[in-house]
């Protein structure tokens, strides 16, 4: 299951009641994005919580593919949110707070572990493989990744 699968609106129950209607509570579903992302969505939720939903489609859905925003590019920018903010240095349960402080989003620790894990996992497989191939550029690109992630 992706790490975008495991994100979820914060104050998910206020805001199903604000906008009158029942929306599932991940925040990358087709019918939350489909609700809470489109102008009347929006209308209808309070100042603040409009602010943090306008700053996550406005980083995260801005996308010209016709198939937006299921096109897979809003998830894509997630991730490379998540793998910039542990790159800062932040640890999983910093992450989870600074989503939350910037768009109202929150995901368990574990599971912004995991991601982070499987990540430097990932690296190290490509690590290997470029060792194996003799692309030394791209061994030490991944080197150089992982270490970012893992430290």
């Amino acid at each position: 299951m992706a790490i975008t699968d495991k994100i979820y609106l914060k104050n998910h129950r206020q805001i199903a009641s604000q906008i009158g209607t029942s929306i599932p509570k991940g925040a990358f579903k087709g019918a939350t994005l489909d609700i809470v992302f489109t102008g009347d969505g929006l209308a209808e939720v309070d100042e603040a919580t409009r602010d943090r939903l306008l700053e996550f489609v406005e980083d995260f859905m801005d996308c010209d593919c016709d198939n937006a925003p299921y096109c897979g590019h809003p998830e894509r920018k997630f991730i490379q949110y998540l793998l910039e903010l542990r790159a800062q240095g932040m640890g999983p349960d910093a992450i989870v707070d600074i989503m939350g402080d910037d768009y109202m989003l929150y995901a368990y620790p574990g599971d912004v572990l995991s991601f982070l894990d499987s990540a430097v996992r990932t690296l190290e497989a490509v690590e290997s493989l470029a060792e194996v191939e003799g692309d030394r550029e791209m061994e030490g690109e991944a080197r150089d990744a992982k270490r970012t992630l893992a430290r």
